[in-house]
Parts: structure tokens; sequence; C-alpha cells
């Protein structure tokens, strides 16, 4: 009997085919310490943990974009010495070799959780690294894709970076996970390949191997044991689909021809080529950290320089919007004394830790003005985690005073939303980070999959929020872009159009289906959408509506 399974959809597209499930992790055998010789078993361990790193080298090497960022990142947690001074003291306590590294990961998996953020959002790939590692210390099979010999729709409670970013698109049709939310690694890496995924389907537990299911990433359903017919009118319709994404070009336009701008989002240096040719109007979000984070020292302002020059020389004749360091708190810089703090999720971080150390502040702003001098792309600046008026007042007084005329800022904050147009008034555009913006809304952590649906970009209250800070655009006659993850849905997209954004920042690969959604409706019909949106009371309704 076919049946229907909700959960969120975070990769574009229709595909249908057997159901194959991820292999459970091994388990470890029972708790057999003391070991005889600690010093032994600690060495077998730190050779088990460098065999996991070294894989996860090679796998990065393999890789291009979000993937080889992810898995690079991955890679270094293993050889985290606190890691191995975590196992050392398990296995002087009386653990076995095995229960030592499990102790030690959850641990460590507690401490990233309690720091929150970006932190936290690390926390799940460590269930991933301890499989792994446990897996090489017995001697056993290493955690991995299944191979039925066919293509499959993948099913998993959740994916690790590993297994993700080495998903082949002839054999992996879609992806189907029970936990993960809109911005996990499971949906960054989804959409980046095209995949069609659907995420926090708690449901998908109860699919057995070989299942026939009809995945739809666009409006996150699972059908179960569907009909020919359902699956005949879904994949023609996903045909034609793929027909519009291989003849979208030019810029951005509704059917009535009005202009959205559609560009980029940019996090590292390893993606600028792909970014770069990429056919958008540039870039909408270039996040710095890359420069900052995983090393002992702040860059200095040559360093610095080099790199903005490089990416505007490669966007030369576009827009460049650059966001200044997003760091503190839950993104923590080594050569920075950040503090104790209770709740780190709510601390220092983007323009507040400007405050606490100005000189970073000033010495990026100079470099990005250096690099500006060097080349002919258009170069916008914004700050994050702007939280009223007279932040935004200061950061832009201090981007002119730095020869930078188009000073924004990040709208995360509730606050900000709420007092757009005062925001507005005293700096050149804003840009609306939907991730950080929604969880400070809800309340809900954004990686905690849990709260998927508090966390879905559709919720209408978030979405009010973006319509607020539209209209005070709107009404000074400043830009408002979008370049949170709700840029990349296409339909979402169009929900954001009719509220008023101007522009949409979004992965690469989610251009062309987001230039295709809009040229298919009129601005009229857009606002219509926003509107029906506007009168639900909850994600999944909103969804419906548009859907």
């Amino acid at each position: 009997m076919t049946a229907e399974m909700t959960g969120i959809g975070v990769g574009p597209g229709v595909a249908a085919g057997p159901v194959a499930r991820l292999a459970a992790p091994p388990e470890p055998p029972a708790d057999t310490g003391p070991e005889a010789d600690p010093a032994a078993t600690l060495q077998r361990i730190k050779a088990a943990l460098e065999s996991v790193a070294s894989d996860l080298d090679e796998r990065a090497a393999r890789a291009s974009g979000p993937a080889k960022d992810v898995l690079f990142a991955q890679s270094m947690m293993p050889r985290d010495p606190a890691l191995a001074d975590r196992i050392a003291k398990a296995l002087s306590d009386g653990r076995s070799g095995p229960h030592a590294v499990a102790e030690a990961f959850a641990s460590f998996r507690a401490s990233l959780e309690a720091a929150g953020g970006y932190l936290a959002e690390r926390a799940a790939d460590l269930d991933d690294l301890r499989d792994r590692a446990v897996a090489e210390l017995l001697g056993l099979p290493m955690p991995g894709l299944p191979d039925p010999g066919r293509p499959f729709v993948l099913v998993a409670r959740d994916l690790a970076p590993a297994d993700t970013a080495g998903l082949d698109p002839e054999r992996v049709l879609a992806v189907v996970t029970q936990e993960g939310g809109p911005t996990s690694h499971t949906a960054i890496l989804a959409k980046s390949m095209g995949l069609p995924a659907v995420v926090a389907c708690a449901e998908a537990a109860s699919l057995g191997d070989g299942t026939e299911v009809l995945v739809d990433g666009r409006g996150g359903i699972v059908t179960v044991e569907p009909d020919a017919q359902t699956t005949e009118r879904a994949m023609s319709s996903e045909s034609r689909r793929r027909e519009a994404l291989a003849s979208s070009r030019g810029p951005g336009r509704t059917a009535d021809g009005t202009g959205v701008q559609l560009l980029v989002n940019l996090g590292s240096q390893a993606d600028l080529t792909a970014a770069a040719e990429t056919d958008s109007e540039g870039v909408g979000l270039f996040r710095t950290e890359f420069l900052f984070l995983d090393r002992a020292t702040a860059p200095t302002v040559e360093e610095q320089t080099e790199a903005y020059a490089a990416v505007f020389a490669a966007f030369a004749g576009r827009k460049v919007v650059v966001r200044t360091l997003d760091a503190g708190a839950d993104k923590p810089l080594a050569f920075v004394d950040h503090g104790a703090e209770p709740n780190p999720a709510l601390g220092v971080r983007g323009i507040r830790l400007a405050r606490r150390h100005p000189g970073m502040l000033d010495d990026q702003l100079t470099a990005v003005s250096a690099a500006a001098a060097r080349n002919e792309a258009e170069i916008w600046v914004m700050a994050p985690m702007v939280a009223t008026p007279a932040e935004a007042a200061d950061f832009a007084a201090l981007c002119r005073s730095h020869g930078l005329a188009m000073a924004g800022t990040m709208i995360e904050v509730p606050a900000a939303a709420l007092r757009a147009g005062r925001v507005l008034e005293v700096c050149d555009f804003a840009s609306i980070g939907t991730n950080d913006l929604g969880q400070y809304t809800l309340a809900a952590d954004r990686m905690n999959g849990e709260l998927a649906e508090l966390l879905d970009p559709w919720q209408p209250a978030l979405l009010e929020l973006v319509g607020l800070t539209a209209e005070a655009g709107r009404e000074l006659d400043k830009p408002v872009g979008v370049c949170g993850e709700a840029a990349s849905d296409p339909l979402l997209a169009c929900v954001l159009v009719g509220l008023g954004v101007t522009s949409l920042s979004m992965a690469p690969s989610a251009v062309p289906a987001v230039r295709a959604e809009l040229a298919s409706r009129t601005l009229a019909e857009c606002v219509e959408l926003a509107g029906a949106v506007m009168a639900c009371g909850d994600a999944a309704e909103a969804r419906r509506a548009v859907a």
C-alpha cells in the first residue's frame, strides 16, 4: 500500500529506486580492561587514529568544493592531542583499548555540544570517527556505503561527511536520513552534488532494503511503494525540470522581467574557480574565516590582501560582498583569549569580537581596501551579528574611513530585523542570514536534529522577519538580500522575492534551479505565494501551500 513519509527537502529533484540502508557501525566487545600494557595499547590506538586521518586526507584530495573542506576539517580531529590525552586517561582508569577510544570520543563530543554553534556542528562527526577508529583497532570492516549491485536510494540514521563525500551519483539516486537538519553536512553536501535528499524523516527507520521509494527533494516527501503512474508522472516532471536547468542562462529575473540578482556563496579559496565559473552576478557572501581559523597566529595585512585580491580578480566586473570575520565564542581563534562564556551561542562573536579586539577589524578592512584598489570588482562589505542601529552606524563609518563606499550589515539577530528601518538608515544594504536568524528566532540550535522542524527555513515567523527587513529596504530604496540556505530552495526563493528581497546568494550548484524557477513566475505570482505562506501556521503547512 502506498504511504507517504515527510521530512525536510534539502536536495533538488526527484528520484525513484530501491532502498539500501547504511550498514550499522561496529560494536566493540565487552570491556576487558585494564590493559596489560597501557602504553603499548595507546601507541596502537594512536596508529589507528592516524590511519583514519590519513584515509580522510586521501578522500579530501580526491574531492572538490564543500566536500574537500569538510573532509580536511574532519581529518584534523583524530590528530587532536587533547583526544589522545583523554584516551590515555581512560586507559589509566582501567578501560580496554576500544572502550577507552569510545569514552574519549564521548567526552570530546559532550565538550563540543556544550560549546554550541560552529563547534556543536562538528559533534555528530565524532561518532563516525569513533566507529572508524574502533574498526581499525579491532581489524573489523570499516563503516561504509552499501553496494547492492544496482542504483539505489541510500537510507540511514544520518550520514558522516566521509560517507556523503564518497557518494557516486551514478549509483546513489537519492538520500534519506532519519536525523539531520537543513544546514547539516548531509544537506550541504547533497545540495552541492545535486542529489535529491530528504533529512529529518524519522519514519524512514522503518524502510527495509529493497523497498521501492520515490524521493521528492523539493517537497520533502518520501513515497513508499508508489504505483507506476505516480512514478512516471514524477519522473516526467523531473525530466522537464532538468531540461529547463540546462537552458538556464543570464541574470536572474521573474517571468515579467523583474530583476533579482543571483549570487554565489564562497567559503574558501579552494572553491574559487568553480564559483567564478558559475553563471552568476557575483558573490553575495564571501566568508573570510578560512584565513583565521585553524592557525596559531593572526594573518597579516599582506596575507589577507593577497587572498582577497585573488577573489576580486576572479570576479572582475562583478559584485563581491565581503563578510568581515565571523569568529568568536562558537568559532574560537587560537590566537585570541576568548575567556569562558556560560552560553557561547549567545556570546562574543562577529562585530562583538571586533569591539574587544578592534585591531583585527581594522587590519581586515585595510586589506580589503588595498585588494579592492588593485581590481575592478564591485566591493561591498558587511558585518556579522549586528544587533542595533548604533553598531551598524559605527561599522559603516569605519568602512568609509578605509575608503570602502558600500557598507552593510548582516541581519541574523531578531532585534536587527525588528528595527531594520533604523539599521538601514545608517548603512547601505542588508543581507539576511536565514540560518542564524532562524535559530535565534525559534530558540533552536540549528544542528539539533530533534529540532529540525523548528529550524526549517519555511517557518512563517522567520519569513515574517525577512518581510519586515525587505519592507524597510523598499521604503529607504536600499537593497536587501538573503544569503542563508533558504536562498538555494527554488520555491522558497520565489517566496523571498515576493516578500521584497532583491538578491539571493547560494551554493553555486543551486543557481540554475533558482533562476529557472524565478523565470517561470511573475512578480505578482511571487507576491501571492508569499501571502499564502504568511497565512500558514507552521513550516509544513507553508511548504504545502506553495508546492
